[in-house]
């Protein structure tokens, strides 16, 4: 099993002046530590049940273009991109620009969006659930063929683009690895089957992740697709205890095959946090499983 950070709380000592030096420190850290992944949110207001819409929050693609300055062995990605946010012709533009400036290491997570208050706050259309997951779809359709070499047009039932060219390439072929975030079991985990490299699941309960990943197999039955192709990821939030309480958690997951847990830094030096934290548990992670 892998490590990977998950970045989240803006809100530390200094702030809006010390963000770049925590965001990059602790991105060093990690990376430092053995680290394979690091990712943010992708929000414009931070999460009221993490803290209040008022704390800060950065934009999630101009803070990993920073960080793959900063950094040059770990993936870097958003947990994970609304759908709703970008326009998925220039969604694509933009993973790809990472994909290059980072050496090949960028990961497009994505997922149907939930966080109504900021988009009705800033003016970007919501629409309902149902119609998020078409476009979730189509926005997976369109980042394919934006990666391939097909540059002719795209007609879906939401987006249409005349033409789907994408230059430079990305470096990694045929794309950018895709992570489809969410445990929904009919749309969700559907879409994982069909579409993408990885999934992310929420850290519930062994039980429930076996769950889940019963659901995704019979899914990837479904679409002709071995499930060993999908990397399962889960985040486990909250207190992470000791590094052997952590240890003897994970190595249930391990066993049901999941593959990367990401953590989320605390208090108010998470660099210190992870470099002590990390260093301790990854050689220790690699034997699970």
């Amino acid at each position: 099993m892998q490590l990977g950070i998950h970045f989240v709380n803006f809100t530390l000592p200094g702030e809006p002046g010390s963000l770049a030096g925590a965001l990059s420190a602790t991105a060093v850290a990690a990376e430092g530590a053995g680290c394979t992944r690091f990712s943010l949110m992708d929000h414009w207001f931070q999460m009221e049940h993490f803290a209040t819409s008022q704390d800060p929050m950065l934009e999630g693609y101009t803070s990993l273009g920073f960080l793959a300055g900063k950094t040059s062995r770990m993936d870097l990605g958003l947990l994970v991109t609304g759908v709703t946010y970008r326009h998925p012709g220039l969604l694509a533009k933009i993973v790809t620009t990472l994909d290059v400036l980072s050496g090949g290491r960028a990961l497009l997570g994505i997922g149907a969006a939930w966080y109504e208050r900021e988009h009705r706050g800033l003016g970007v259309p919501f629409p309902p659930l149902a119609e998020r997951f078409e476009r979730l779809e189509e926005t997976l359709q369109i980042c394919r063929r934006m990666w391939s070499d097909e540059e002719g047009p795209f007609t879906g039932r939401h987006y249409e683009l005349a033409e789907t060219i994408c230059r430079p390439r990305p470096i990694q072929r045929p794309g950018p690895r895709v992570l489809v975030g969410g445990g929904g079991e009919r749309k969700t985990l559907r879409l994982v089957a069909r579409y993408a490299d990885a999934c992310n699941l929420f850290a519930t309960g062994p039980d429930d992740v076996r769950h889940k990943l019963e659901v995704l197999a019979r899914h990837c039955e479904s679409e002709g697709r071995d499930p060993a192709e999908v990397q399962k990821t889960i985040i486990a939030a909250g207190d992470l205890g000791t590094p052997d309480d952590f240890l003897s958690r994970m190595d249930e997951y391990a066993r049901l095959g999941v593959e990367l847990v990401e953590i989320v830094p605390t208090g108010p030096d998470p660099a210190a946090m992870v470099g002590e934290f990390a260093g301790a548990v990854v050689p220790r992670l690699a034997e699970l499983g």
